[in-house]
């Protein structure tokens, strides 16, 4: 008899610790925050930081006439919300003019309107290779960057691409 008591406890023992444990919650993992952000929002964003400095010099570059001409093309299709025609004019425009930085950064730019984050920073860094160290269109690539690692989640990059904004700008020649 005292076996049974002595088993009937054990059991109840285990079964009050097993509901007990049952009881036990866990912290539920955190989500991070949703980010919110608009593509026009981080848009905004790459040309608030470019900027155009009037002391600054900022060389264009001749370009063909039928590759001025997509570009061209391209301003008003995006202006007009038509950015897949855009993307497509500034594609054709890459096919003769390939290495033309600032080709390639509008393209970019066209890819972060599309939340096309991992294509816009593509475009923006291989602009970047190709492109001038210094002037608003440095600070463009720089700026399309950041805001497409901060769409994709990565902070620490992001702060590492805009670290390199303020290399862009050279200080402007003092005249007397």
């Amino acid at each position: 008899m005292t076996t049974t008591r002595t088993v009937i406890r054990t059991a109840s023992v285990l079964a009050l610790g097993v509901a007990l444990g049952a009881c036990v919650s866990t912290t539920p993992p955190v989500k991070p925050p949703v980010d919110t952000t608009t593509p026009a929002q981080r848009m905004a964003a790459v040309d608030a930081t470019a900027g155009n400095d009037a002391k600054e010099l900022d060389v264009q570059p001749l370009r063909d006439a039928g590759v001025e001409d997509l570009r061209v093309a391209a301003k008003a299709k995006r202006q007009a919300g038509d950015l897949a025609g855009a993307a497509a004019d500034l594609d054709e425009a890459l096919k003769i003019s390939e290495g033309d930085p600032s080709i390639l950064q509008e393209r970019a730019e066209i890819a972060l309107l599309q939340g096309d984050w991992a294509n816009a920073e593509t475009l923006a860094r291989k602009s970047v290779a190709l492109g001038s160290k210094t002037g608003p269109l440095c600070r463009r690539h720089w700026a399309t960057i950041e805001q497409s690692q901060l769409a994709r989640g990565q902070k620490e990059n992001a702060a590492s691409a805009h670290a390199q904004l303020e290399g862009c700008t050279v200080p402007g020649i003092k005249r007397y």
